[in-house]
């Protein structure tokens, strides 16, 4: 009888999940400027954490930013809706809502993150860098979010309305009259002139699936604009100011 062969243990090949991270400086700093000392730095380095860092270890979703991406964008939504209706008191529904969705979408999140310098702390790939990442609005705006999701699960509201108070004072001082989007205002000018809708086209995606770049052509009667961002609606939008500024001069 031939003796029992030993178990062959197999071993699969796998690339080692990298956890991106700021040096002891930096984190000190970018904490300082944040307003927030976390109890975990890996909190806030995972919000600085672009899914271009992580992405050759396949584990974007438990290393990148992009959880807490979807859980500030609530917090910053509730946030905001609170503020207004504090002191907004005599508008109407209609009247608050163009203007939350001009404090929290992406540029509005951008311009915050700009305001306080903290672009420079975004972990990200080489090549992403290279391509101009840290200033890329959808970026910027994503890891904002972030922040304040990772400082919502650590100090709870208080502490993310007074970094949002912070972050978006030059937006809450400077509010346009004007509140709507630049799609809505194309398509009242449209109207106003007996023109058909305007009618948006997507002509051409480029990028990684992390970082899109969509193109997209509005079309009037009287001519076309192009222009590009980092969604459909987003190139639709900086399309259609585009096409306003062409047609009156203004946004």
């Amino acid at each position: 009888m031939k003796p029992a062969r030993p178990k062959r243990t197999r071993q699969r090949a796998a690339v080692k999940a990298i956890r991106p991270s700021l040096a002891l400086e930096a984190l000190k700093e970018a904490q300082d400027i944040i307003g927030f000392r976390f109890k975990e730095a890996a909190s806030l380095e995972r919000a600085l954490t672009h899914p271009s860092a992580v992405a050759p270890s396949g584990d974007t979703v438990k290393l990148s930013n992009q959880r807490l991406e979807f859980l500030g964008d609530r917090v910053l939504n509730l946030i905001i809706a609170e503020r207004l209706i504090e002191r907004r008191q005599s508008d109407s529904e209609g009247d608050l809502a163009p203007r939350l969705n001009r404090l929290v979408k992406k540029g509005a999140c951008a311009e915050a993150m700009r305001h306080l310098g903290l672009q420079r702390f975004i972990l990200m790939s080489e090549s992403e860098a290279a391509a101009g990442g840290q200033e890329r609005e959808s970026t910027l705006g994503d890891a904002c979010e972030a922040i304040i999701a990772a400082i919502y699960q650590e100090g709870g509201l208080n502490a993310a309305r007074k970094f949002i108070e912070r972050a978006w004072a030059p937006q809450f001082e400077n509010v346009p009259a004007e509140t709507k989007d630049p799609k809505t205002l194309l398509q009242e000018w449209a109207q106003g002139q007996g023109h058909p809708l305007p009618e948006y086209v997507v002509t051409g995606r480029s990028g990684p699936d992390h970082a899109p770049v969509y193109e997209v052509e509005v079309r009037l009667a009287m001519g076309k604009a192009a222009a590009t961002g980092s969604s459909k609606r987003e190139a639709e939008r900086h399309a259609a100011a585009l096409m306003l500024r062409t047609l009156t001069g203004t946004e």
